[in-house]
């Protein structure tokens, strides 16, 4: 266990300024750092982080009462505790947090991917390749943390920095290799990235996505370019989407450590060649940099997969010595939670369950299904309250120019009424010209069963907006909710098997 004295040492070493200490004596055992008055415990630093709802400093008592050993913060507690004066709590709480547990990503291989799209599938991706080469690898992101001892729910896709080095040091005691990380906008822009250096990346795509927070995409771009400018080790490596032009700007500013892949080709790069796309999943060709194709089966359908693969491709080939353990790899490729995620019912029928919550998204999710349906397309979503009202409308026009049916029903609806969310989404839809049968049924329950019944051989519903999520968030409270349970509960009463 450090002591406080010598972590502090370490920090002005490392980070080229001091954190100093205003009061008290630094000759004292730190183990554990956190933000979370509640999860203080014996020789804990207990950071007092500003919020727009409250205040750590008001905390600082009960975190002295459970434990607290010292203080960081910008302002001295009244509690007789050592004191760090910092003039930015949310970084230098990661950055000391990293010192604390040992440096961990010094000792791991950092992987992380960001983007607006296929985060997730990118990172399971990621994961799978490396522990099929024999790697063990933990994760953090949208749908799960895994530390190498096992799988929990994730809480949020990044989590706060001092809980991410934590996991971290716990990788690396349970046996990790790597680690690959879901890189939030919300999580580079409020510091939780602090403390971590990675030793590549992907960057996915871009389109409008918590403009609510962010206020324009240009700064919904710059808090994704922070990744590369501020958390990267020497000798860093990212992958970048030479399709979108967000990526193209990334591409231009970092080569030759940015190295692009698509399905465009340009230049040198990992490019694929699609061979075959059906429902069971895609065969494409990879030219590479390095000379030479590989040749991948990807059973999971839909293009935008087939990016989600050239990302973990191209992030990967200089890591893998044996090229062909990546083909091996994604050709064993599981589904993914929430993330077209198929059941194919014994009367013919097929739902699929995802986590499309954007336009853009949308869009990607309902034009593979609408190139894969034999018969009747039906969407079931709705949008999330207080979020980016602007895209309502937007989710109602594609999904009425693609789908041949839509049921509007709620996400999570927040402090708005659900009511309101599907009208605006209806605005989109009567904006579209085409008649689809709209309707609207607030009971995403019911919603979901009533698509259902209506589909029969060769049809596909859809059912997006929550992908692996188990509640649904309105007026305060968390309603136990899921969409995979409800769609596998609709079977078993209709006498149905599934695959």
């Amino acid at each position: 266990m450090p002591m406080l004295s010598s972590v502090l040492n370490d920090f002005e070493e490392k980070y080229g300024y001091p954190l100093k200490l205003k009061s008290g004596d630094g000759d004292i055992p730190v183990e554990h750092v956190t933000g979370d008055s509640r999860d203080t415990f014996k020789n804990s630093v207990f950071c007092c982080i500003k919020g727009e709802n409250s205040d750590g400093l008001d905390y600082a008592s009960a975190a002295a009462a459970n434990g607290a050993v010292a203080f960081l913060s910008d302002r001295k507690p009244a509690e007789n505790l050592p004191w760090i004066m910092t003039g930015n709590v949310r970084r230098d709480m990661g950055r000391l947090s990293a010192l604390v547990y040992g440096e961990p990503c010094e000792k791991l291989k950092m992987f992380a991917v960001t983007g607006t799209n296929g985060k997730s599938t990118t990172a399971w991706m990621i994961r799978h390749i490396l522990r099929s080469c024999g790697i063990k690898t933990g994760i953090f992101g949208t749908i799960v943390y895994d530390d190498g001892s096992g799988e929990r729910e994730a809480e949020r896709t990044t989590p706060e920095s001092c809980e991410i080095q934590r996991l971290l040091a716990e990788m690396v005691k349970n046996g990790c290799l790597a680690c690959v990380m879901e890189a939030s906008s919300h999580g580079l822009d409020l510091g939780r990235l602090e403390g971590c250096a990675f030793d590549g990346a992907v960057f996915t795509n871009l389109s409008e996505e918590h403009l609510d927070y962010h206020g324009a995409i240009e700064n919904y771009f710059l808090a994704k370019e922070r990744l590369f400018t501020a958390f990267m080790k020497p000798g860093w490596r990212t992958a970048c989407n030479a399709d979108d032009p967000w990526a193209k700007r990334l591409i231009e500013r970092f080569s030759p450590a940015a190295v692009p892949f698509g399905l465009e080709p340009a230049g040198e790069g990992y490019f694929a060649s699609v061979t075959s796309s059906d429902a069971s999943g895609s065969g494409f060709g990879v030219s590479t940099p390095e000379g030479g194709n590989i040749r991948v089966f990807l059973p999971l359908p839909g293009r935008f997969n087939v990016y989600n693969a050239l990302g973990a491709i191209a992030l990967l080939f200089p890591f893998i010595e044996d090229r062909s353990a990546i083909s091996a790899a994604l050709k064993t490729m599981p589904q993914v939670p929430g993330r077209l995620e198929r059941y194919f019912f014994s009367n013919g029928a097929c739902a699929v369950i995802d986590f499309a919550h954007t336009p853009a998204a949308l869009k990607n999710v309902l034009s593979e299904l609408r190139l894969m349906c034999g018969g009747v397309l039906t969407a079931v979503f709705g949008h999330g309250g207080e979020r980016f009202r602007q895209n309502r409308p937007l989710l109602g026009l594609y999904g009425a120019q693609i789908c041949d049916k839509l049921i509007i029903t709620m996400d999570n609806p927040r402090g708005e009424d659900p009511a309101d969310i599907a009208g605006q989404i209806m605005e989109g839809v009567a904006g579209s010209g085409k008649e689809t049968g709209a309707r609207i049924i607030l009971d995403r329950r019911e919603a979901v069963r009533a698509a259902l019944d209506e589909a029969g051989d060769g049809d596909i519903v859809a059912v997006t907006g929550k992908g692996p999520e188990k509640f649904i968030s309105i007026k305060g409270r968390s309603i136990p909710y899921s969409d995979r349970d409800t769609v596998l509960e609709w079977a078993r009463e209709r006498g149905l098997t599934w695959r």
